[in-house]
């Protein structure tokens, strides 16, 4: 019976007094305070939030779902507040925001720049999956890399992949073996001297390969061991 009237009632809603009701629910909220709690919500989580973590953060007073009346769904929200969603459907997303990094820089970011924005950009990691590294990804976005950066960047990657066969950071040694049978590598005297062939240039190279490793999520042992 109860459930009855319930339908009843649904059925004969008056429009227009929904409408106006709920226009009057949203302009409890501006778009600018909404924004802010997403905002500080990140802030707080160190990351963008899904829904359900903004949901059940404590400090938050919106509603996710007023969120979304808003601004039509969650994710144009984020955006909204520039922060990144989580997840990216298309290469072109992640391509316009490395574009719009490099307008508000002046120059072509960087790895560092990218780290520096956690939160409103998306990870390296993400940028190395699917475009195979980050220099790919910068020249799809139409930088012009300098011949130094983008040969230093060339040979880290192919540091990264010989590191993972071998199952260790590659040594000097290592890199002249794995060349003889692959010359697409660059030579080890060519990375050697990207690092002005001065002392300790082969384990700055091994350092950045180590670096890089950890970044995508490899442990790295102190005695250069690469996990699985």
């Amino acid at each position: 019976m109860a459930e009855g009237k319930a339908f009843r009632a649904l059925a004969e809603i008056d429009r227009d007094a929904l409408e106006s009701f709920q226009a009057g629910i949203r302009k409890r909220y501006s778009d600018e305070q909404i924004l802010a709690e997403l905002r500080a919500s990140a802030d707080r989580l160190g990351r963008s939030p899904t829904m359900r973590e903004f949901a059940a953060d404590p400090e938050t007073t919106v509603h996710p779902q007023t969120v979304i009346e808003h601004f039509g769904s969650w994710n144009a929200a984020k955006r909204s507040a520039g922060l990144v969603p989580r997840r990216f459907a298309t290469r072109e997303e992640l391509v316009r925001l490395l574009r719009e990094l490099g307008e508000e820089l002046g120059r072509i970011p960087s790895a560092k720049d990218i780290d520096a924005r956690k939160g409103s950009m998306p990870s390296k990691s993400l940028y190395w999956h699917t475009f195979g590294s980050l220099t790919n990804a910068l020249r799809e976005a139409g930088f012009d890399l300098p011949v130094g950066e983008e040969r230093l960047e060339r040979a880290v990657e192919q540091g990264l992949e010989l590191a993972r066969r071998l199952g260790r950071l590659p040594k000097f040694s290592d890199w002249t073996e794995a060349r003889k049978a692959d010359e697409s590598l660059l030579t080890e005297w060519q990375v050697y001297r990207m690092f002005d062939a001065r002392r300790g240039a082969w384990s700055t190279f091994q350092f950045l390969i180590r670096e890089r490793l950890r970044e995508l999520g490899v442990d790295v042992a102190p005695d250069g061991r690469v996990g699985r």
